[in-house]
């Protein structure tokens, strides 16, 4: 045992005595001087090292270098593509006496690195020298010039961590510049030919992002081979996953791309923007698809989108550069943009339960419409459904055309108000004000809920063909209202007018210009009654609007009692109507079916009034010049004056 101990004893000395003599036994600075020279054979560029350098073998060999600088490409921005306060070279004890050099591990503390594409579009990080002679892998650069390894070449460092400091992008081309901060990231390169692994995590913007990434292999990379990607990506904000193939020096990238978050609004504040959202807008979102990225041109296709309650289905190309170029074909689904527009402006002391009752009041809020002069488009979109404030669409397929500031907006199939129709609408965006020309044929519409979604105006009904052909200018809901101008036309069949019965009305004038006032009542000259309808079985007629007031001067109406034409006009801007009607009794009364136009007693009608509160009123003392005597007129004067606004 004694002796096993003395052996022991005897080892454990060796060792110790070894350990403090290798800082003296190894060349320390043999080693760092072909460590640079083997880096400037290798890469065609410098790597100095400024400050001290220290030695250590205990608990491993460990080569520290202080203040190591490698130089940038000569067209770069600054001297140095890479700074480092410190580098640290894990050797294992072996390789040095051996002469086979090994690295183990590399440990990087607070670097400055810099990745940057000239004004040529050549990158700073493509160091590998030519070679004429044969080689052991090789392939073409887009740039047609040959990329190889030369022969035996290979780096092996084994893990290497960064701790600290920064790394950015900059592209002399487009300008663009991104920055990386407090990395705090592990690399393990075994091999240019095994795969290079990576985790860790970075802070961009002042957001952390957790990393996990493979890359096989490195050697492909550098020549431009095929190599295959995964790469996760995880944060507060948002979590991307990419699966997929990077060929021609990350001029083609395809394969499948999940994205997905809990808000888009936090998104944008992280961004600098401030959406004024709703609380159940912009929140959670998901987009997957298989995805490629040729040159400058990003497709993806088998897209589907989530957003909030929105389901997006289809594909798109975006072609990035100097001027966005978007293609897509995408479905909808149930489109229901109302948690995304801002609600309608009410005054407070304006609020009431009674939604016919509520005064309408334009949106004055400044829209903006630039982001149509950054891009070109061409986009079909599909949708079972579409919900925007109150208007309601059935399916639907439109087609977008956009160019230079100008969006051309066809309806190829348009499904609404138990109707069906076509329709362009062209809004050019390109200077302010904006300017907007609508042109619509619809048939078998619904009047009522389209016009009450539309302006508010819900006293009309029946069912119909409508056309138009609108054209407005200005910021806002407020001023494309103010600004309107072209032609309504209207034909509507078996509906009726809310708000009044003008035959029974028509007949108690009669009545009363024969001087029988048994049938006075109260709804003779009143305002809006919703329990009051005028039916009629043709209702025509056209608006020719200046200025958002549309005026008409050929509505025709007819019913089994009584016809009725006049003129007036609609004033969208102040949401007031103001006609005046004149209203005939049918002589013979046959029914739906009556092709009977004589009116053998006829009275004017005044209607007038906010959109909300429409006032009806009879003009007897008109009607009296033809059908009554003096006297009758007289007394009729006498008993109403100031009740029947005559």
């Amino acid at each position: 045992m004694k002796t096993v101990l003395k052996i022991l004893g005897g080892a454990i000395l060796v060792i110790v005595a070894v350990a403090l003599a290798a800082p003296f036994l190894i060349p320390k600075d043999r080693i760092i001087s072909e460590l640079s020279e083997q880096v400037e054979l290798n890469t065609g560029r410098q790597l100095t090292i400024m400050g001290q350098s220290e030695l250590s073998v205990i608990p491993s060999l460990k080569i520290e270098l202080h203040d190591v600088y490698f130089a940038n490409a000569a067209t770069g921005s600054r001297p140095d593509m890479v700074s480092m306060q410190s580098l640290e070279v894990f050797i294992p004890w072996l390789s040095v006496f051996t002469g086979a050099a090994k690295l183990e591990k590399f440990v990087i503390r607070e670097p400055d690195i810099l990745l940057e594409v000239d004004k040529n579009g050549v990158a700073n990080w493509q160091i590998l020298p030519k070679q004429e002679a044969p080689t052991r892998t090789e392939s073409k650069h887009k740039s047609g010039k040959a990329i190889s390894l030369p022969e035996n070449f290979d780096i092996k460092l084994g893990e290497v961590a960064i701790y600290g400091g920064k790394f950015t992008f900059k592209d002399a081309q487009s300008g663009a510049q991104h920055q990386l901060s407090d990395i705090e990231v592990s690399v393990q390169l075994p091999s240019l030919y095994e795969t290079l692994a990576i985790a860790g995590a970075i802070t961009y913007q002042q957001q952390v992002f957790e990393l996990n990434a493979t890359l096989s292999t490195p050697a492909k990379l550098l020549t431009g081979d095929t190599f295959n990607v995964t790469q996760a990506v995880n944060s507060a904000l948002v979590n991307m996953s990419f699966n997929g193939q990077v060929a021609q020096m990350g001029a083609d990238i395809q394969g499948e791309l999940n994205l997905k978050g809990d808000s888009v609004k936090a998104i944008a504040k992280w961004q600098g923007v401030e959406l004024n959202a709703k609380g159940d807008a912009f929140n959670a979102f998901e987009i997957k698809g298989s995805m490629s990225m040729q040159e400058q041109t990003f497709t993806l296709e088998k897209l589907t989108a989530k957003l909030d309650e929105l389901s997006i289905s289809g594909q798109s190309t975006v072609v990035l550069g100097e001027r966005l170029n978007v293609n897509a074909n995408v479905d909808l689904g149930m489109l229901d943009l109302n948690p995304y527009l801002p609600e309608p402006v009410v005054p407070p002391e304006e609020k009431t339960t009674d939604k016919s009752a509520t005064p309408i009041v334009w949106d004055d809020t400044k829209l903006d419409l630039s982001v149509l002069n950054a891009l070109d488009a061409s986009v079909v979109v599909r949708a079972t459904g579409l919900k925007a404030r109150e208007i309601k669409l059935g399916e639907n397929r439109l087609s977008l055309t956009l160019a230079n500031g100008v969006a051309n907006l066809g309806l190829d199939k348009f499904n609404a108000y138990e109707g069906a129709g076509q329709g362009t609408v062209n809004v050019d965006a390109s200077r302010v004000p904006y300017k907007i020309n609508t042109q619509f044929a619809l048939d078998s519409i619904n009047a009522q809920p389209l016009l009450s979604d539309a302006v508010g105006f819900d006293k009309i009904l029946g069912k119909g063909s409508m056309n138009w052909q609108l054209v407005t200018q200005g910021q806002s809901q407020k001023d494309f209202v103010s600004a309107l101008a072209g032609k309504f036309a209207f034909d509507l069949k078996d509906g009726g007018v809310k708000g009044a019965n003008i035959a029974e009305m028509t007949r108690q004038a009669k009545e009363m210009i024969k001087g029988d006032f048994s049938s006075l009542k109260d709804g003779l000259n009143s305002d809006f009654n919703p329990e009051q309808k005028t039916d009629f079985s043709s209702l025509t007629g056209s608006l020719i609007f200046t200025n958002g007031v549309g005026r008409n001067t050929d509505l025709y109406l007819a019913s089994p009692l009584i016809r009725i034409t006049g003129e007036g006009e609609v004033d969208l801007p102040q949401t007031n109507v103001n006609y005046r009607l004149v209203t005939g009794i049918v002589d013979t009364i046959e029914g739906q079916a009556s092709s009977d136009d004589s009116t053998g007693f006829k009275v004017p009608l005044r209607i007038k009034g906010p959109f909300h509160k429409v006032g009806v009123n009879l003009d007897l003392s008109g009607a009296a010049k033809d059908k009554a005597k003096d006297k009758v007129k007289d007394k009729l004067k006498d008993k109403l004056k100031g009740l029947f606004g005559g």
